[in-house]
């Protein structure tokens, strides 16, 4: 699967608007009773970047963009201005302590960056694919560890030098995008006036 390691243009990302989606299939019975079966343990974030174009600069940007994916071929990142963050707020500078990622075992050295999402009992652990080069802040055992560790910005895949000691709790603090691709091939920008245009831009989260 083709990805390319860059960021859609600023000001069409900021624009969009979108958020996670899950499948769930329902079943009513006669009695009114439903069973609901839940069929993606994660969400799969859907965008609509239309209201980011809204200047002939930014229609101008989204036309090479676009071009340069051919369409729905290749992937991209995203930044999702409600969710960018492993802050509780999700827009926060990162801080070490923000996310529990693991619990060392003593032999292991590379984890997955995950997010929690926690209510009412039931917390929901995504993965972090595409963290944000430079934001990355690592902590041991509730101390900061600034050296011993290297990130795959491409993957989320955080390595020790040495394996933390059994038991010892892995937290990290993390920028990050969303991995995404064009959900159309075909892109229709019509100018209202010299400085207004209307396009969709449907865009739907990458499985990596």
């Amino acid at each position: 699967m083709s990805f390319d390691e860059i960021e859609i243009p600023l000001r069409v990302g900021f624009g969009s608007k979108g958020g996670p989606n899950f499948s769930t299939e329902i079943i009513v019975i006669d009695s009114g009773y439903e069973r609901r079966n839940q069929n993606w343990a994660q969400a799969r974030r859907v965008y609509d970047a239309r209201s980011g174009v809204r200047s002939a600069t930014d229609a101008a940007g989204l036309l090479n963009f676009f071009h340069a994916r051919a369409g729905r071929a290749r992937g991209f990142r995203l930044k999702d201005w409600s969710d960018y963050s492993s802050a509780a707020d999700n827009i926060s500078t990162p801080a070490f302590a923000d996310q529990t990622i693991a619990t060392g075992d003593g032999a292991t050295v590379t984890f997955q960056l995950v997010k929690n999402y926690s209510s009412g009992g039931i917390t929901h652990t995504r993965a972090i694919n595409k963290p944000v080069a430079g934001s990355l802040v690592i902590g041991v055992n509730g101390t900061p560890l600034s050296s011993g560790w290297s990130i795959d910005i491409t993957t989320g895949l955080m390595t020790f030098a040495t394996a933390p000691a059994s038991g010892q709790n892995i937290t990290a603090g993390f920028l990050f995008d969303v991995p995404v691709r064009f959900d159309t091939d075909y892109l229709s920008l019509s100018a209202e006036n010299y400085a207004a245009y209307q396009t969709d831009i449907p865009i739907v989260e990458l499985r990596v």
